[in-house]
């Protein structure tokens, strides 16, 4: 395992200690100007995101309607009713983006995927980076002001569903994850820097609750001035 990894996931609670849980609950309140360009406005109201650790699998409840749920795994994207019954889904769903740009309305099996695909994501990093199929280098460290970053770039296999399929993290002096830098690929493949802070612990596993992503700039600066996408973490429960 590359030596920096190791540290991190070592800062973040430990490999062994996340191998001992299946999956994380969280509250999220998601906002940030890329929902009302899609044509789907964002509510403030406080949803409950799933996510399952060690399979791509993820849920957030209500969707929709306060009957409702979605379910994300890599080749499907479904909205559904607690008892099951089937709303709306789509197989293949990554190919019901071809031609997209930035811009282009979704619908919501559009806002379910990403959802889905994001928040899968965020909340196994920096331990997705020690599965199987992935691998890291440490590149050029980052000037942040006073304070030094060091950067892991990870190369994602093909059946990884993320962002784009090579994504560089940002780690403080004390390993914590400060930045997350990638490109949508579904939208165009605009560039986003994403910060994150204001870490919590739950269950012995250590992780960012805010999380805010602007436009990147041809310099690798956060276009502070255009929030992409704001996501507040609370209650974070490891099972």
């Amino acid at each position: 395992m590359n030596a920096l990894l190791s540290k991190v996931l070592d800062a973040h609670g430990g490999l062994d200690r996340w191998k001992h849980y299946t999956e994380v609950t969280a509250s999220i309140v998601s906002g940030g100007g890329l929902f009302a360009l899609k044509g789907l406005p964002q509510d403030s109201d406080p949803r409950r995101m799933t996510v399952w650790l060690h399979q791509q699998r993820a849920s957030v409840l209500p969707f929709g309607a306060p009957d409702q749920r979605t379910v994300f795994t890599p080749d499907r994207i479904a909205i559904e009713k607690l008892d099951g019954a089937l709303v709306a889904e789509q197989y293949a769903p990554r190919d019901s983006f071809a031609g997209h740009q930035m811009n282009t309305a979704w619908d919501p099996l559009h806002r379910a995927y990403f959802n889905g695909e994001a928040l899968w994501t965020y909340l196994t990093t920096p331990f997705l980076l020690a599965m199987d199929g992935v691998r890291v280098d440490e590149t050029e460290p980052w000037h942040e002001g006073a304070e030094t970053w060091r950067v892991l770039r990870a190369y994602f296999p093909g059946s990884i569903e993320t962002h784009c399929l090579v994504q560089d993290f940002f780690f403080g002096a004390d390993l914590q994850l400060r930045r997350h830098d990638y490109t949508v690929t579904i939208a165009g493949g605009f560039a986003a820097a994403q910060l994150t802070s204001d870490y919590t612990e739950a269950n012995g596993i250590r992780l960012p609750t805010k999380r805010r992503a602007y436009l990147r700039g041809p310099n690798r600066q956060p276009i502070r001035d255009l929030l992409v996408v704001s996501i507040d973490i609370a209650d974070v429960r490891f099972e």
